[in-house]
Order: structure tokens, then C-alpha cells, then sequence
């Protein structure tokens, strides 16, 4: 049993024992550590906007937070079976105080989590969520008599007004892709995408649309995280049937990525790429990813006028450089699209308008518009070092032997060689650095990062 207390919120595995795996008990004590948090901000806002996806234990998990915030006072609006985004949306739009999303992204069944969001419908400060888990942790709760408790309401209507808000930003044009007549299919992974992308392809004017895993049952089909290797399903699909594309996204459907019209991938790297080259042909203005995003964006910022920035790892940390650098597209190289002309959050629907809106005017097939774009390749690996090794110092020690290099320290150590790159991060958890590189080669890129492992072996069998 696993349970995960951070700052962005609180994810383990249902069942165990309490303070071992994500209990009911554990799951009252941070709804109210939340609320409680929330109440000390703004007390004269009682209204919580809730939401989740479809993992078999989201009905239980919700009933728990919305029970446990009505007997602090609050007011729930209960948008039920949900997205992320929608979610995010729903909390600035309705003047809520906050919001919760139960979901646990792309992990498999027996996780589940409380995504935990502000006023702005943005994922909470690290400072907010130290103080959050703070008053978890002293069970500092003070809830309300009888007559004061909360009241409770559903709304299913959120969805909807999610994408017709979509369907009203200048770059998203209807009319081109129902011109352009795609023939889609849809892998959802049996959750809530199963409702929503069919729900947004079809106001968006695709008539022909394949359902594949698209039943929010929560039993998942395969491996919920949208990576080439765990959709092989929809991969046959399309070689079998010839669709236009295939769309992918993970169950709380912040994710997203593309099948090409072969069968192949499009790289979920690429999302953002792609999503990024069409905001900025008609969007002068500059771009953001975190360091472990592939350069292709950097390349298709820098051609289109604009200047590209890096953040450290995460989505808070992204959200804060893009408004610091007045970025008009962001996210991460995991198919996260955040586009704040809608919402400061990743959203796989706006990206969906965004990139069919981009394929339709392109007139391309599109494995074509994928080859046009700069051709990268990222490696990941790790190296395990003992309990007894400085990480701290191993990394310090690779930033003095490449010191003559572009070095960037924000979130461990990235170094860049011309148009390659290595990025060097510590676990929180474990005596672990994490290696991604990156070069035009898969091959290039394996090497750099062995490179750079041995680099590391040598400081530490030195020491």
C-alpha cells in the first residue's frame, strides 16, 4: 500500500491500514485539512467545486470529501463524472473557493488522489501545500454545528459549457475541420474521456467517430498512461480500418496525445510542438516547458519570433513561468497543453480543437505534419546510487566538469552540447538521479546519457 502526501495534493493506493494507503479515514482527514486551509484564507466563501474520474473507487472517495466539507460549512457543487480541466474551469467561472479533483492521472486502477486547487482553479502553491499538510498533520479541524452544515448539489451542465467556451476562442475554426471531414477514433481508457472527446469532436463538426475503451467503467483497458506502448489496440485499429488520426488521452483527460493516420505515433513530445507551431503562426508571444520537454519546441518558438523558457519540473512551476514571461502557449512534453487564453491548466480538449484546427488548414495527412517538425528524441534512465552518496555533491560535481557548457540549475542540472541536451534530477525518495537526454538519435541521445553516467560513477568512486 502506497500513500503519497505532497504539496500538489494526495495520491496512494485504496485500502491497508490508515496512514499506509489512501483509506477513508486518510481521505477525510485531508478533505478537511483542505477545507480548514481554505476557510483561514476566505471564510465568507463556503463553495467547493468537486469533480472526478471514472476509477471504480471515485463514488466512494467522493461521497467521503463532499460529506467531510459539508460538516465544515462548505457548499458542494458536484459536477460528477468530470475532467481535470473541466474541473479548473468550472471553480474561477462559479467564484468558488476552491476545488478538488478525484483522480490519479495516469496511474492504474488501485490508485486514486485529491488534486487540490485555488480560487483561480490553478493547483495550489508549494507554500499553500506545506501549510495544507500542516494542519493535516496537528488534525487542527474545527467543524461546524448542525444547523451550520454545507449543502450538496450536482451539476452536469459543466462539461458542456467547458466546450462551448472552447468553441469560442479565435484560433479554434469549426468550419476547417468539418471541411476537412476527419474520420477519428478515440481511445479513452474507459474514463471520462470516453464522455468528453466524443462530446467536443462532434461540436467541433467530426461526424465520423470510432469508439475504442470509451465506456467510463473505470476497469482500464490497458496501462492508462498514453505511451507508445500501451496503445497498441488503437495502433492496429488504424492500420486495420485507415483513420485519419487516432486520439489518446489519460483518464482525467489533462493528457494528450495523437496517432497518425499509419498506425505510428505522433509523440507525445510532439503535442505540445505541434499545438505551439499554430498558436504562434497567429499568437505573437513567447512559449514555456519544463527542462525535460524536448527542444522541438524551443526551435518552433524561436522560427515563429518568440522567445522559449524553461521551468523546473511540474505544473505549478510551468503556470508560474508563463505568466512571468507572458507565454501564450505552454505545458509539458507528457501531451500536457496549457493554453491560457482559456485556463492556466493542461487540457487535452482545447488541445484537440487546437491541433485539429491546425491539421484542417495545413491540408495535410497528419504523418505529414508530424515530419515537418524538427526531429528529436529523448532517453530516459537512472542510475541508483547507496544511501551513504551526497547526491547534492554528485551534482554539483557535473555542473563544475561541464561548467564551460550552457548550464541550467533551476531543478537539479541541465546541460546543453549545441542542440543536445542532459537533465539531471534527485529523487525526492531514493538515492536515484534521473537521466533524460536528448539529440537528434535515439542512439546519440543512449549515449549522452551513458556519458554522463559514467562521468558520475567516476566522481563517486573517487570520493
Amino acid at each position: 500500500m502506497t500513500l503519497i502526501k505532497s504539496i500538489s495534493g494526495i495520491r496512494g493506493t485504496i485500502g491497508g491500514k490508515v496512514g499506509e494507503g489512501l483509506t477513508p479515514l486518510d481521505v477525510v482527514k485531508f478533505a478537511a485539512a483542505y477545507g480548514t486551509w481554505l476557510k483561514r484564507k476566505k471564510p465568507e466563501n463556503l463553495l467547493i467545486i468537486l469533480g472526478r474520474d471514472a476509477r471504480l473507487s471515485g463514488d466512494m472517495v467522493s461521497k467521503l470529501v463532499s460529506g467531510t466539507l459539508q460538516g465544515l460549512g462548505f457548499n458542494i457543487i458536484d459536477l460528477g463524472l468530470s475532467t481535470t480541466p473541466t474541473v479548473e474551469v468550472a471553480v474561477p467561472t462559479e467564484k468558488a473557493a476552491g476545488g478538488i479533483i478525484l483522480t490519479a492521472s495516469h496511474n492504474p486502477i488501485q490508485w486514486n488522489a485529491l488534486k487540490l486547487l485555488n480560487e483561480r482553479g490553478e493547483f495550489i502553491s508549494g507554500q499553500d501545500g506545506e501549510d495544507m499538510l500542516e494542519i493535516a498533520e496537528n488534525e487542527d479541524f474545527d467543524f461546524v454545528d448542525v444547523k451550520k452544515l454545507g449543502s450538496y448539489k450536482t451539476d452536469d451542465t459543466w462539461l458542456q459549457k467547458h466546450i462551448d467556451m472552447i468553441l469560442k476562442l479565435p484560433l479554434v475554426d469549426v468550419e476547417a475541420i468539418k471541411n476537412r471531414n476527419f474520420k477519428v477514433i478515440v481511445d479513452a481508457v474507459n474514463s471520462t474521456g470516453g464522455i468528453a472527446v466524443p462530446m467536443i469532436l462532434e461540436a467541433l463538426g467530426v461526424t465520423q467517430i470510432t469508439k475504442l475503451h470509451c465506456e467510463p467503467t473505470g476497469y482500464f483497458a490497458h496501462n492508462p498512461e498514453p505511451l507508445p506502448e500501451n496503445l497498441t489496440d488503437i495502433s492496429k485499429a488504424i492500420q486495420k480500418e485507415k483513420f485519419d488520426l487516432g486520439i489518446v488521452v489519460d483518464p482525467d483527460v489533462d493528457r494528450l496525445c495523437f496517432m497518425c493516420d499509419d498506425g505510428s505515433p505522433f509523440g507525445e513530445e510532439y503535442t505540445l510542438v505541434a499545438v505551439a507551431d499554430y498558436v504562434l503562426q497567429n499568437q505573437k508571444g513567447n512559449s514555456v516547458s519544463n527542462l525535460s520537454s524536448t527542444r522541438a519546441l524551443r526551435d518552433v518558438t524561436e522560427k515563429a519570433g518568440g522567445k522559449y523558457y524553461a521551468s523546473a519540473v511540474g505544473e505549478v512551476n510551468v503556470v508560474s513561468l508563463m505568466k512571468s514571461s507572458n507565454a501564450v502557449i505552454g505545458g509539458e512534453g507528457n501531451g500536457g497543453i496549457i493554453y491560457p487564453e482559456l485556463h492556466y491548466g493542461r487540457d487535452a480538449l482545447v488541445g484537440i480543437a487546437l491541433f485539429l484546427t491546425h491539421l484542417a488548414n495545413s491540408g495535410k495527412k497528419i504523418s505529414a505534419l508530424r515530419k515537418g517538425y524538427p526531429e528529436y528524441y529523448i532517453s530516459k534512465n537512472k542510475i541508483e546510487l547507496t544511501a551513504d552518496i551526497d547526491v547534492d555533491a554528485v551534482l554539483e560535481a557535473m555542473k563544475r566538469k561541464y561548467s564551460k557548457n550552457p548550464i541550467n540549475a533551476i531543478d537539479g542540472v541541465k546541460i546543453e552540447f549545441d542542440k543536445e541536451w542532459v537533465h539531471l534530477r534527485k529523487s525526492n525518495t531514493e538515492p536515484i538521479i534521473r537521466i533524460y537526454s536528448e539529440s537528434d538519435s535515439i542512439n546519440k541521445a543512449d549515449a549522452l546519457a551513458k556519458k554522463l553516467m559514467n562521468d558520475i560513477k567516476e566522481f563517486v568512486a573517487g570520493k
